[in-house]
């Protein structure tokens, strides 16, 4: 990497206007200072400094995966389309890019690899002595997306660092766990962006537990809900809450009652004179083609992820003219209770809750002291209420926070998800054949650099954190034309390149005004400046990046000064 540059020669003038589309401070400036450029939707070029930002951030990860014993490896981005359908992700995976070539043989563009890395696995360990293994990439990655968003927070082609752990059991694969758990905070701290680790939902990857690593932001696409009594932290989609107790009842007889215009579970509550908790909600879905019917306590709402893992659907979406789809149901009056030809899932809050006000499936019309089991029944029920702020957490009962976030990182336990499917096995030491247990931990390296930006700026400009600046210090010659003015800063540049610093020259034919905004745009931490005046008095001025005043330091001794302050990281 090139360890200094003259700014005359710099590829990419920074622009002194935010552009129109950049709604995120962080994606302002990324492009003011011109560390990327979009080519397409959701498409970016890296210009130099964005990439000698990145090539650092690779460096750290690099070094926190070989410090857990990683070995890194290079995977093709082009994947026979016959691996995808062997895991039985080709028809489930709503983002892959998918091409044919001359031959018309399917072909993916990787948006993730545990297929490749499986089956290189499985034709290269035999036997438990081969585990367990540590095997991680940075590479490029293609995901068709629908909505990019928010420049490098959402793209469709983007920089990824995936690590995949092979063991020969549950607790060899807890101690990988724990070990890329302990890395990944380790590599967010050092690239100065703060995290939470919170439970997280599998999504298309599958498997068992997994955590998402959150940099907290409004900007965040991610719910986390977090519990201040005892620090339990979730993902909405994840989060478990406790609900509350439901006093026993005997049931009430059946009863319609008239409720003319009231198709609401707000207007349906005010006019009977019940909570809404009180009464039975119903949600209408299409599962992978097939509607479904769901019932839920009218206080809560339905956790979509939940209700599409429950029903092990691809495809979730909300029906909305149901009277259509499904026989004898009047919306806004719709309850299971004589309902049939349709899966039911209920949430247990509307099992376990007795004489509870329910559509009749009649205009205007609904029913007190519906009743599970004796009025209606469903299919599937399970856990699907959406946690929420303020609800109690599931542990210790405090009231939960909720807060945006960016996901910055992710890790599963997969099991033997991919490797049963694929017959990835080894030997184990009574010569019996088992299913590799497999692991997954992955890191968006674009998305980090966005974060870095997002966390580490002020109104002036980037801020960068020591290890990821991407020169020392800026050096600034002013009005270079005067006598002695470039002669010096020319003498500085060489002398503090001698002594081992990455140096941002800024030697252009700029105004002071110009120089010093574009040095608070780069944000370099430290600028030494050389103009006349500071020559009159034989001094430069040196200035950190965070603060508002600048110290003189005698022109003879400038390069030993600057080189202890501003020395580069080893």
């Amino acid at each position: 990497m090139q360890s200094s540059q003259r700014m005359s020669q710099l590829f990419g003038r920074t622009l002194r206007q935010s552009p129109a589309e950049a709604e995120t401070d962080n994606y302002r400036l990324l492009l003011r200072a011109r560390l990327i450029e979009q080519l397409a939707a959701g498409i970016y070029s890296f210009l130099p400094i964005g990439w000698r930002v990145t090539r650092r951030i690779e460096e750290i990860i690099r070094e926190e995966m070989d410090e857990e014993g990683g070995q890194e490896l290079h995977l093709p981005v082009l994947h026979p389309a016959e691996l995808w359908q062997e895991s039985g992700r080709y028809e489930t995976v709503d983002i892959l890019f998918k091409v044919s070539d001359r031959r018309e043989r399917e072909l993916v563009l990787g948006p993730t690899h545990e297929e490749v890395m499986v089956d290189l696995v499985r034709h290269n360990v035999q036997s438990y002595r081969d585990l367990p293994l540590l095997l991680y990439q940075i590479q490029t990655k293609f995901r068709d997306e629908a909505r990019p968003r928010g420049g490098l927070v959402r793209v469709r082609e983007f920089a990824m660092k995936d690590l995949y752990s092979f063991d020969t059991g549950w607790e060899s694969l807890d101690r990988s766990y724990d070990k890329m758990a302990r890395a990944y905070k380790r590599i967010f701290d050092r690239c100065g962006v703060p995290t939470v680790a919170v439970d997280a939902d599998s999504g298309a990857i599958g498997g068992k537990d997994s955590q998402e690593f959150l940099f907290l932001s409004e900007i965040g696409e991610d719910d986390a809900l977090l519990c201040p009594g005892c620090n339990y932290a979730a993902n909405a989609e994840k989060a478990a809450f406790r609900k509350p107790e439901v006093a026993a009842e005997e049931p009430a007889a059946l009863e319609e009652v008239s409720t003319p215009d009231t198709k609401t579970i707000q207007a349906v509550a005010e006019l009977l004179g019940v909570p809404a908790s009180r009464t039975l909600k119903a949600v209408f879905y299409e599962a992978d083609g097939r509607p479904v019917f769901v019932a839920i306590r009218g206080d809560l709402e339905v956790n979509e992820v939940k209700l599409r893992n429950a029903l092990h659907a691809v495809k979730l979406t909300v029906i909305e003219d149901p009277a259509k789809r499904i026989p004898g149901v009047v919306p806004g009056f719709a309850s299971p209770v004589g309902v049939g030809g349709v899966r039911v899932v209920a949430d247990h809050s509307a099992v376990n809750s007795p004489n509870l006000v329910a559509g009749a499936n009649k205009a205007d019309t609904h029913l007190r002291n519906a009743n599970y089991g004796r009025d209606w029944s469903a299919e599937i029920i399970t856990e699907i209420a959406l946690a929420r702020k303020g609800d109690p957490c599931p542990r210790c009962g405090t009231a939960f926070e909720q807060r945006r976030g960016i996901e910055m990182g992710h890790i599963f336990k997969l099991g033997t998800v991919y490797t049963e499917k694929m017959g990835a096995t080894f030997l184990d030491d009574e010569g019996k054949s088992q299913p590799i247990m497999m692991g997954c931990y992955g890191i968006g390296v674009s998305r980090l650099l966005a974060a870095v930006v997002e966390a580490n700026h002020d109104e002036r400009g980037i801020v960068w954190p020591p290890e990821l600046t991407p020169y020392d210090l800026h050096l600034v010659a002013l009005n270079a034309d005067r006598p002695g003015v470039r002669e010096a800063a020319e003498q500085l540049f060489t002398d503090l390149k001698a002594a081992g610093l990455r140096v941002l020259y800024d030697d252009r034919d700029e105004t002071a005004g110009v120089k010093f905004n574009d040095a608070d745009l780069l944000g370099m931490p430290w600028r030494v400046t050389v103009s006349p005046r500071t020559l009159e008095r034989a001094v430069v001025e040196l200035k950190r990046r965070t603060e508002k005043e600048f110290e003189s330091v005698p022109l003879t001794e400038a390069a030993t000064r600057v080189a202890a302050v501003a020395r580069p990281r080893t």
